[in-house]
């Protein structure tokens, strides 16, 4: 199991979940309470969420925490 790999397809969900929604990522930090520059790092890889930032976002994405893990392992098994 690649952690740098895994790191990048939750950068990758957490984008592309945040634009479907059609938020910046300033936005996004605002709403769950975290630092734009801290979305960008998830965004792009460098960093991966605790639960607890994981529930943050989902809840202002409204989406469910775990359909975002799913999302997230469907493309690491793909990959």
């Amino acid at each position: 199991m690649d952690k740098s790999n895994i790191k990048a397809i939750c950068g990758e969900v957490f984008k592309d979940l945040r634009t479907q929604k059609g938020i910046s990522q300033e936005s996004l930090a605002f709403e769950a309470g975290l630092d734009r520059s801290y979305i960008s790092k998830l965004e792009t890889g460098v960093y991966q969420p605790s639960i607890t930032t994981l529930f943050a976002i989902a809840q202002v994405l409204e989406v469910d925490p775990s359909a975002i893990v799913k999302k997230m392992y469907d493309i690491y098994l793909e990959s």
